[in-house]
């Protein structure tokens, strides 16, 4: 209205339109049609000075006439054209395609096009931004706390974290209550917030905390082990915001926002003694937000939106939901073990000294070498034992390990009493039973070479004469004495004693 302003300013100056055009760098076309709408309107250049630019654009194109003429155009419903848009593969080209197949007199498209976007612009300015339905879940923790009262005879409070959770198509809100913003903590809300929406979207945007993101970088962030595992559990991809770019994840910044003031504003005065108690108050209050509360100039609910746009394009659950697990990066020592929270557990003996990864979770311990899973043991508590396969160890390692003192019991009855009676008389002997392992296990092994009749004669005598040692029983079998029986040992005497004989003290 200003160049129009000083068209009619400048023909009350008696100039004439080809000046008037020189002057405003205007088509001369265009100078004419406006001095021809003003003398049709029968406006002076007093009238013209003392109007508004609005009242001077009603007075100069109130008979405007589009090229059909004079008609009444069907005006669209934005609203619904603004959520159509949220749909995957929906376009403004489609969508003007259905209406003029409705309303064939409707505006051109590049009009239809400008009055949508003057809308989308009313709607919100985070509006800028538009997210295809199931595409995105914005993820964040607020930063507003609840304090819960745990202890009621000494007032004990802790403060709860309220972890945060919006879909970018129809804003559709979860919010949990948690003890710590820990790793466990994390994980645990969003397998809450899937079981919400009963599905899970393509893409999760956290922002830059240590929890999601181990290294912050603007090409290629190195999201945390378990957290990817997690996504890729339910089918969807990680894509952190940018660092120091809140805007990447307005929506939830928005839904942090809705839930300090609207949520944890009325839930101020009440006193919750735990976190399932306040889990249940939140959980009352968000179906207030996403069921009642209308979001406006769209003029339905964020349920609604979800119901129509969002669910349908999420990502079926998986059978089972996520179970928390925890990596560790450890190396197996030269007992082909690796500690882990105080006990020892055991891999593939080839690979002593290697370097693997853990997967730790509440119940179990599984073993990676190059992504490959090489052993899986039930976890146990750190009580400094050892949690061992057999298949791990080498052969020899098993062979010896399977030779027990009970075993050794077992083998040497079945060979026959004589030979269990002297491992018997062997193991009682020594300081410690395990002292005698190896005599005990030669004597049986003998039965190998020369038989179990020979060693259970061979046993025999060396009952008979006092042998207690593996050497004697082999060379009794060596020397085939056990063929012959012992000497029988003379009946007991009286002791002599005389300066001579030495006796058996002396030889202590």
């Amino acid at each position: 209205m200003r160049k129009a302003r000083d068209i009619i300013r400048l023909n009350f100056s008696s100039l004439s339109a080809h000046e008037i055009a020189r002057r405003l760098a205007m088509a001369r076309s265009s100078v004419r049609e406006t001095l021809q709408r003003a003398e049709s309107a029968g406006l002076s250049w007093e009238q013209v000075e003392a109007l508004s630019d609005d009242a001077l654009e009603s007075a100069l194109y109130a008979n405007r006439r589009s090229k059909r003429g004079h008609r009444r155009i069907a005006e669209p419903d934005w609203g619904n054209v603004h959520r159509e848009l949220k749909r995957k593969h929906v376009t403004l080209t489609i969508l003007w395609d259905e209406y003029i197949a409705e309303n064939p007199g409707g505006y051109s498209y590049s009009r239809y096009c400008d009055l949508y976007r003057t809308f989308a612009r009313k709607v919100s300015v985070t509006m800028r931004q538009t997210y295809a339905a199931g595409e995105r879940l914005f993820v964040d923790y607020a930063g507003d706390t609840v304090p819960v009262l745990i202890d009621r005879l000494t007032g004990e409070i802790r403060a709860a974290q309220i972890f945060v959770a919006v879909l970018g198509a129809s804003s559709f809100t979860f919010a949990c209550a948690s003890w710590t913003q820990m790793l466990p903590d994390w994980i645990d809300g969003h397998v809450r917030a899937f079981s919400a929406m009963g599905g899970a979207p393509d893409l999760l945007v956290p922002d830059n905390t240590r929890t999601a993101v181990i290294k912050a970088c603007l090409y290629d962030p190195q999201v945390n082990r378990t957290y990817a595992e997690m996504a890729a559990h339910y089918g969807s991809a990680i894509l952190p915001a940018r660092p120091r770019k809140p805007r990447d994840k307005a929506k939830v910044e928005r839904a942090v926002l809705i839930i300090e003031r609207w949520l944890l504003g009325r839930l101020r005065r009440q006193t919750f003694t735990s976190l399932a108690e306040l889990n249940a108050a939140i959980a009352e209050m968000l179906r207030v937000l996403n069921d009642e509360r209308t979001i406006r100039r769209l003029g339905v609910t964020r349920r609604q939106l979800f119901e129509d746009i969002d669910r349908p394009a999420l990502r079926p659950l998986p059978s089972e939901p996520y179970v928390f697990a925890q990596w560790k990066a450890c190396r197996v020592g030269v007992d082909y073990h690796v500690e882990i929270a105080g006990h020892y557990y055991s891999a593939p003996h080839q690979l002593a000294r290697a370097e693997v990864d853990a997967r730790l979770t509440a119940r179990t311990v599984e073993i990676f070498h190059r992504g490959q899973r090489i052993a899986t043991h039930l976890r146990m508590s750190g009580n400094h034992g050892h949690t061992t396969v057999a298949d791990h160890m080498p052969s020899s390692h098993r062979r010896y390990r399977n030779w027990t003192i009970d075993r050794i019991r077992s083998d040497a009855r079945r060979i026959g009493p004589s030979t269990a009676a002297l491992c018997e008389q062997i193991i009682e002997q020594r300081p410690h039973p395990e002292q005698g392992f190896r005599t005990c296990l030669g004597i049986v092994r003998l039965a190998h070479s020369y038989g179990g009749a020979r060693v259970e004669a061979a046993a025999e005598r060396a009952i008979d004469i006092g042998a207690r040692t593996y050497s004697s029983v082999k060379s009794i079998l060596d020397n085939k004495l056990d063929r012959h029986p012992a000497e029988k040992r003379a009946a007991e005497a009286p002791t002599i004693l005389h300066a001579n004989i030495r006796g058996p003290r002396y030889y202590n």
